[in-house]
């Protein structure tokens, strides 16, 4: 495969890579080095990436793999996983101030979540993968992903119903 052809079939996707590795390992710089490493990892599998089915979710597969690797290494002790990467210049600064604490109650509801709700969490609601896409990255049944996805939302939805009925601190 030449270079050219690789670039047309990875470039399309490697901010979704970008925003995987984020949402895992929370700062911009451990992101932007998970998603060099894969897309180098891609590279160098270049000769035989026509035998992948779904060259995406193979990358996405990768560096899901990658960087929860980094998250158990003993370099990356001050890593959590979180995700903050919204932001809306168009409306009131109230509002910004609303959706910032609203977006923080969220990212730490989903730090609570086991890992495989928090996965497929971020994979559908934020990625907007479809569930057969999902259950091949995460090597699980479409009708699993779908049962994770509800739990997910129920836990995320009554926690922050929660939150603003009794002002949870």
């Amino acid at each position: 495969m030449q270079q050219s052809e690789f670039l047309n079939i990875v470039m399309p996707f490697k901010d979704k890579l970008f925003r995987m590795a984020k949402r895992l390992l929370t700062s911009t710089e451990e992101a932007e080095d998970a998603t060099q490493e894969i897309l180098l990892k891609l590279w160098k599998k270049n000769k035989v990436m026509d035998s992948y089915n779904n060259v995406e979710a193979f990358a996405m597969t990768m560096t899901k793999n990658f960087c929860l690797d980094r998250l158990k290494s003993k370099q990356a002790t001050n890593l959590k996983l979180v995700h903050s990467n919204y932001e809306d210049g168009n409306t009131s600064l109230q509002r910004q101030l609303e959706t910032k604490d609203s977006l923080s109650w969220v990212e730490k509801i989903m730090e609570e979540l086991p890992e495989q709700q928090k996965m497929v969490l971020q994979l559908r609601d934020v990625e907007q993968y479809d569930f057969d896409e999902i259950a091949q990255m995460l090597d699980m049944q479409a009708g699993t992903v779908r049962v994770a996805l509800s739990r997910a939302r129920k836990t995320v939805r009554e926690k922050l119903v929660q939150k603003h009925n009794y002002g949870i601190a």
